[in-house]
């Protein structure tokens, strides 16, 4: 209850302007007479960023991070701009548009999620996958090219009742590590009480483009507003969800290991609505879950892991509180990339149009990183991705 608590501003009636620009700063929801009421100031420091992007056109959403392997400087980040004629932006690390890769015109794309290691052609290609809500799509492209590889997009959720349960939300994308297959797990706007994820393999289509063929409908709903977020962890298996005004539910994300819920947990610390989940490994089992507390303006984090001797067991290890608003979707990577990120790089949506962007332990602290090498890095899909390459 202490999180609903508010405080007040007085503001004269007479500058509406400095009004407006204190709830966008604070994020206050109400206003009455000549102050501003607005949420109790949190407990803990306010994490600022190491930069701040320039502004998408419409509405920022949802990130993702595309590790360069060879030269980890010039890695990017993709972001989607929520709109009929969108746009998924790419992004250098000084949170500059490199407008040569930017793809306009889709409509309405949501969420966005990288893999590496996808067989196209006879050779390895890392991938972005958006979901596009109009034409209730995938839309797939090469990266770091930005091309696509799609033949137009793949359909999906064919054959449900409306729009709005074949609308596309939320994507995460799985790398099996047993055989390098590579899976989408895809939410929706609407859905029902079970069944609410469809599950496609991603696959040469044998025409140099690539297609989805269905291998499982998971995942049980509450009813509420909907389920956006998706996040997967490759090394360990298992897929995350925000059931967004209910819990985070846990799943197995091979399909052949179950559909059983593993867990479900963050049922009472969260304001209102789950949005973005992040995943930082420490090593090939320990990490962090990152999750966005929207109406809140923090991010609640749980251990990877699990609890001792339970490892669906997750428990609020800690509160983050950041200069990002109303985050929806956050993406995170270990590794090192220059000399502002030198142990990982925290991605958080913003209402302003923008994307933030921070350094890892301006969040958790130094001792919280990969300690197996000197610049931080200890696993990653693409560490994942070479290794496996190696296996015969």
């Amino acid at each position: 209850m202490a999180e609903k608590s508010l405080f007040r501003i007085a503001v004269p009636g007479s500058v509406p302007w400095l009004r407006t620009g204190l709830l966008l700063l604070l994020g206050g929801t109400t206003a009455s007479g000549a102050g501003i009421d607005l949420p109790a100031m949190p407990p803990n420091p306010v994490v600022a960023p190491v930069l701040v992007s320039e502004r998408s056109r419409y509405d920022t959403d949802d990130p993702a991070i595309w590790f360069n392997a060879e030269h980890p400087e010039k890695s990017l980040i993709l972001g989607t701009d929520k709109h009929r004629n969108g746009a998924l932006y790419v992004y250098d690390l000084e949170g500059k548009i490199i407008e040569e890769k930017v793809v306009r015109h889709l409509r309405k794309p949501n969420n966005v999620d990288v893999e590496y290691g996808f067989s196209l052609g006879g050779e390895k290609i890392d991938i972005a996958v958006v979901t596009e809500v109009i034409t209730e799509k995938l839309r797939i492209y090469r990266l770091p090219e930005m091309t696509a590889i799609d033949n137009g997009g793949i359909r999906v959720f064919r054959g449900e009742p409306s729009h709005d349960f074949r609308s596309p939300m939320g994507i995460a994308l799985y790398r099996r590590p047993e055989d390098g297959a590579v899976f989408a797990i895809v939410s929706r706007k609407k859905g029902p009480a079970e069944g609410y994820l469809w599950q496609y393999r991603l696959e040469e289509d044998g025409h140099g483009g690539v297609r989805g063929v269905l291998a499982r409908k998971f995942g049980a709903f509450s009813g509420g507003k909907g389920i956006e977020a998706v996040a997967v962890d490759d090394a360990l298996g298992f897929v995350y969800y925000s059931d967004e005004r209910n819990c985070i539910r846990k799943y197995h994300a091979d399909p052949f290991k179950g559909a059983g819920e593993l867990a479900r947990f963050g049922e009472r610390e969260f304001v209102s609505e789950r949005e973005g989940i992040a995943i930082y490994p420490l090593d090939a089992k320990r990490g962090y879950l990152v999750i966005s507390d929207q109406q809140g303006n923090r991010f609640h984090i749980y251990r990877r892991e699990g609890e001792q001797n339970q490892p669906h067991r997750h428990q609020l290890l800690k509160t983050v509180y950041t200069t990002a608003r109303r985050t929806d979707g956050c993406e995170v990577i270990p590794q090192g990339l220059n000399g502002k990120f030198p142990h990982g790089l925290f991605v958080a949506m913003s209402n302003d149009r923008t994307f933030q962007f921070f350094n890892w332990p301006d969040l958790m602290g130094e001792d919280q990183i990969p300690a197996s090498r000197p610049d931080g890095p200890a696993l990653a899909k693409a560490q994942e991705r070479d290794e496996s390459l190696q296996r015969p």
